[in-house]
This record gives C-alpha cells, sequence and structure tokens, in this order.
C-alpha cells in the first residue's frame, strides 16, 4: 500500500513539474513576439520587466545619434538587414529558481510569403524570464541587458563631452557670425584619447550655423567650418569645459596646419571634411535630435538659395 501510495504521489509530481514546464514553454512562446527586433513595440512594457523594458526604451528611443547609423547595432537583436522575419521556436526551458527561468529559442529567417530563407542558419538564442507577482515577464535576451547598460553610461559621457564642445562652439566662435535666433553647431567628430594632464583631446570637424525660425523651417543665416583639436577639462564629473582649441589656418595654410595638427587621424578628417553628403547626414541627423528634444514645431531647415530640406 506504501508502495503505491509513493507511486501515485510520485506520477503526480512528474505530471505536475510537466505541466509546469509546458506553461513556461508556451509563455516562452508568447515572449517571443516581443524580442526587440529592430523596434522595440509600445505594447511590450506589458510582458517585460521595468527595468529591461527602461534599459531597452532608452537605447530606442532617447539616445542622439550624432554620426550616420550609429546605433545601427540595436536593430539586429534576432534578425539583420535582409527583410526577413524571425521564426522563433521554443526548444527548452530550464527553471533556475522560483522566479527566474531561461529559455532556449531557435530561430529561423522567414520571407513575408512565407517561405524559410534556406541561405540563413538556424540560430540558438537565450531569452531570460522572471516572475514578477504571478507573471513571467522578460527580463533579458542574449545578454544584451548589460550590453545596453554599458552603452548607456558611455554614451551620457559622451554626451557631456559633446555639450561642452557645442557650448564653447556657441559661446566662443559663434559670437563671431552674424547672428539668427538659434545656434547649432554640427559637431564631426574625427578622433579622442585621453591624456596625461587633462580628460582628452578631441578631434573634430565643426561647424557653425546660426538659424531663424520661419514657420517650420531653420533659415540659416550664416555658418562656417572650425576644424581642429580640443582639449576637455573637467569642472566636476560629469560636467567637462573646452580649455584650449587649436584651429586649422584659414587659405594657403589651410593643409599644413590641418597635416599638423591632425597628424596620424588627417586621412580620417580629410575623408570627412571632403565628403558634403556625409557632413549634411550628420547635420540633419543633429538637426533633428535639437528640433525633438527642444519641442519645436520644425519640418524643414534650408541654406539661403537653396531648396528645403525635410528633417
Amino acid at each position: 500500500m506504501k508502495k503505491l501510495l509513493f507511486s501515485l504521489a510520485a506520477v503526480m509530481l512528474m505530471t505536475a513539474c510537466g505541466n509546469k514546464e509546458k506553461q513556461l514553454q508556451e509563455r516562452a512562446a508568447e515572449l517571443c513576439k516581443y524580442i526587440p527586433d529592430h523596434e522595440l513595440l509600445e505594447q511590450s512594457k506589458d510582458y517585460l520587466t521595468e527595468d529591461f523594458y527602461n534599459v531597452l526604451d532608452t537605447m530606442f528611443n532617447h539616445l542622439p545619434q550624432h554620426e550616420a547609423m550609429d546605433h545601427e547595432w540595436l536593430y539586429y537583436f534576432v534578425t539583420g538587414n535582409g527583410g526577413t522575419i524571425a521564426d522563433y521556436t521554443v526548444t527548452g526551458v530550464e527553471q533556475t529558481d522560483d522566479t527566474h527561468a531561461v529559455a532556449t529559442i531557435s530561430v529561423r529567417q522567414k520571407w513575408e510569403d512565407g517561405s524559410f530563407d534556406e541561405t540563413t542558419d538556424v540560430e540558438e538564442h537565450k531569452l531570460y524570464m522572471e516572475k514578477v507577482g504571478d507573471v513571467w515577464l522578460m527580463c533579458d535576451f542574449d545578454g544584451h541587458k548589460a550590453d545596453c547598460i554599458n552603452y548607456i553610461a558611455n554614451n551620457r559621457e559622451e554626451q557631456a563631452v559633446r555639450q561642452a564642445i557645442s557650448d564653447y562652439l556657441v559661446k566662443e566662435i559663434g559670437s563671431q557670425y552674424a547672428q539668427g535666433e538659434l545656434c547649432i553647431p554640427t559637431l564631426m567628430i574625427v578622433a579622442e584619447e585621453d591624456c596625461e594632464t587633462e580628460i582628452a583631446f578631441v578631434w573634430g570637424d565643426f561647424w557653425i550655423f546660426w538659424y531663424n525660425v520661419s514657420g517650420d523651417t531653420l533659415k540659416c543665416v550664416s555658418g562656417g567650418n572650425h576644424s581642429g583639436r580640443m582639449t576637455i577639462s573637467e569642472l566636476a564629473y560629469p560636467q567637462y569645459y573646452v580649455s584650449a582649441f587649436w584651429q586649422t589656418e584659414d587659405g594657403a595654410g589651410n593643409d599644413k596646419s590641418a597635416h599638423e595638427i591632425f597628424g596620424k587621424h588627417y586621412d580620417v578628417y580629410q575623408n570627412m571634411h571632403s565628403n558634403e553628403e556625409v557632413r549634411e547626414a550628420v547635420r540633419k541627423e543633429q538637426l533633428q535630435w535639437y528640433v525633438k528634444s527642444h519641442n519645436l514645431a520644425v519640418r524643414y531647415y534650408q541654406d539661403f538659395g537653396w531648396p528645403a530640406v525635410e528633417l
């Protein structure tokens, strides 16, 4: 009789475990719909832990992009840039403790017509789950949460340096131009290096632009280039200021001084400085961020004598 009761208990336990694993697999399959692939879906807030969602929301929606495709890696959590759709299969779930589990996800790429892309391999990914209250939520994917947190920290320091450069350009250089309502510099960073006595040297192709706001258009009234090396010093972390600016010369001495100032970075600088398409792409990107962060009702910018460019 005792053996029978023990056997029944064992069967009930195995059944319960099996049901629990099945429920976790079904939940993991549901969470796959909200893996941040190319975009962070608004409704995913209900399926991600609060901290994971906030980290991803910062990455996708609240970081400025200062160089073309600067955050491109963000949008490739699963699929690449070939127009395919991720097809997810949960191949297993391991519950590591009462509130955490890891699901193994098999991913194949398929086309919009439902056929699979035979040129790509089946990939394996890890979806991390955390039980919050009575609900299992996604708390990480392939360890990207730590990558994002590190990126945000580095970006904030980078933005503090960029802000110091912008402030210097507006105050010290912009004052030398015919002024409009808004002075918005364009920063193209060539190189950065730590130095012993100060925070860093920053070499860049820097541009000053003054604009007037006319309806929904930023109309440029003046502008010019100021390339060179800035010395970045610290007031109190993370506040920085430009303590020196070594500029290239105007006129006949420009190229010689650029060689002297940029040194081993000269080729990168010259490729950047001479490429108008790159410069305008960066200018447009930084104007987009400025307009967004300052809540301006602006849709275009326009240089004198040229058609307006949509932001």
